[in-house]
């Protein structure tokens, strides 16, 4: 791709080339550091990390390999962070990753990430995030149920397709689905109103559930010391099942044979629940056209939020080990009995603070998990409409998504069309399945994304880079090495994880080009 003006080709016109403006114009520039840091962790801080442990434990069986599955999913997002920073300052525009894609590979990735993203990545967790919210609401509200239906339209049944299982969810609308419906909805319509009022919330509920996990790792340090914890989890054991030569069993598929894995491919199956945990992070680049002095800001905070989130992340994991012992029963009575493996539905946070407070240590996790999901759910919301609107300016989505409120200058209608398909996926039941697909695809687009990192260095050694990606070429390299190590890994033994999430990408391919050849021609003006 040249540094040279060329016409455009496609409705999918580059906004971004020597005559046009390195910033949206149209927007409200109201994100300063702080809020664009709080949007990087409190889109990142749902509710995956405390309950993914358990899962993870029962994949590796170690204790060391517990912490170094999220020591690898640290590095590899803070890597990638430090990387997207790069792209980031050189092309502050609404869409973030949408447009980096465009501008390095072409309309089509653009495009192909930006549908991947409306139908299941960004839509789908926000349904996963706000159905958390209900069902920790319905800790203290016990109506608050997925087993207290409103409208039962029908159970969808099993459906074995290969490896795969299709469907076994129930469709309508029950009261814990409806608390989620109206988290989306009422945030949805709160984030018409300005980016600086969806950025207030951002703030004051992503302070609130980062200094509830530094609570949590300050009062496991205190108080949650457990003897029979750390003998079992440290005295001798921390690197049990962790030596090279050890093999690891791993299901194939649902209900395949197993296979005996060594230590590199179980830490790559194992990032299924952590690289999930600490996604999102990328979510302030959507918003790169509101925020201030965007060239320092958005690397900067892209650095400080992951940073300080996998730090928590990590140190949480180092109380889970504190308070309660790895291995369990799943039959156990008691919680120290279940240990982190069978902790009761996964909730290991709940478990542990239990442990250290009795039965007011699980309502109080149980406040913390809903605060997190809330503001988690609010980030989401805001960054993810970006995007689409992004999409409408180039052409390749409905043309009225590119139309701003015109007091408030936010993407009003976008806001609405993701918040219809949301509402849709929870009644539907099937958010939980297309969150089990994506986080294949998802580091496939990430792989994308930091390849066009090199394409753009050949392309346009010209432009202008406020801020350069720390550690290149060799970081950024390394990063695409161990994602697609991963993917390698998770396509031969998880494929009930990645080919779904596949075919969803591939899909888009023809409503591009049918998108593309109906879609009227852009200016490349903003």
């Amino acid at each position: 791709m040249s540094t040279e003006a060329k016409p455009p080709t496609s409705p999918a016109i580059s906004n971004y080339g020597p005559e046009a403006p390195r910033q949206d114009s149209e927007f409200v520039k109201g994100l300063g550091l702080t809020s664009a840091t709080m949007l990087v962790m409190g889109s990142m801080i749902g509710s995956g990390i405390f309950i993914v442990s358990a899962e993870i434990s029962r994949e590796v069986d170690s204790p060391a390999l517990l912490i170094a599955a999220w020591l690898v999913t640290g590095f590899m997002t803070i890597v990638a962070a430090l990387s997207y920073g790069e792209l980031a300052a050189m092309m502050p525009r609404a869409g973030g990753q949408y447009v980096y894609l465009r501008e390095a590979l072409g309309p089509l990735w653009g495009f192909l990430y930006g549908w991947t993203l409306f139908l299941v990545i960004q839509t789908g967790t926000i349904a996963a995030v706000g159905v958390a919210f209900g069902k920790f609401l319905g800790v203290f509200f016990p109506s608050i149920s997925s087993s207290h239906w409103i409208l039962h339209f029908w159970k969808v049944p099993a459906i074995p397709i290969g490896p795969m299982v299709l469907g076994n969810m129930d469709v309508g609308l029950n009261t814990q689905s409806l608390v989620a419906v109206l988290v989306v909805v009422f945030l949805s319509i709160v984030n018409i109103f300005g980016v600086k009022t969806g950025a207030f919330i951002q703030n004051i509920f992503t302070f609130t559930k980062a200094a509830a996990l530094f609570g949590l790792v300050i009062a496991g340090l205190l108080i949650g010391r457990n003897l029979p914890a750390l003998l079992a989890n440290f005295h001798g054991n921390f690197w049990h099942n962790a030596g090279w030569s050890i093999r690891h069993a791993v299901q194939v598929g649902v209900g395949g044979p197993t296979a005996w894995v060594g230590v590199l491919t179980i830490l790559a199956v194992a990032q299924v629940g952590s690289l999930f945990s600490a996604d999102a992070w990328n979510n302030v680049t959507f918003t790169a056209g509101e925020v201030k002095n965007p060239s320092r800001n958005l690397p900067l905070s892209l650095a400080l939020g992951t940073g300080t989130v996998i730090a928590l992340y990590v140190a949480c994991n180092f109380i889970y080990l504190n308070v309660l012992p790895l291995n369990g029963s799943m039959h156990g009575a008691t919680i120290m009995e279940r240990g982190i493996k069978f902790a009761t539905e996964d909730r290991v946070a709940t478990a542990v603070l239990t442990q250290m407070f009795g039965g007011f240590g699980g309502s109080l996790m149980a406040v913390a998990i809903m605060i997190a999901t809330f503001g988690c759910v609010n980030g989401l919301v805001l960054a993810g409409a970006r995007v689409y609107y992004a999409m409408a300016k180039d052409g390749l989505f409905f043309r009225n998504v590119a139309k701003l409120h015109p007091k408030y200058k936010t993407p009003v209608a976008s806001l609405m069309v993701q918040m219809v398909w949301t509402c849709f996926l929870c009644l539907s039941g099937s958010y939980g399945q297309l969150l089990d697909y994506i986080i294949f695809a998802v580091l496939v687009f990430y792989v994308l994304t930091i390849i066009g990192l090199f394409v753009l260095r050949k392309t346009r050694p010209t432009a202008e880079r406020p801020y350069r990606a720390f550690g290149y070429p060799v970081l950024p390299a390394v990063y695409i090495v161990m994602a697609l190590f991963i993917d390698v890994v998770l396509l031969r033994y998880k494929p009930q994880y990645t080919w779904p999430g596949l075919i969803i990408v591939l899909l888009g391919i023809p409503v591009y080009y049918a998108w593309n050849s109906g879609a009227p021609k852009v200016s490349n003006e903003s």
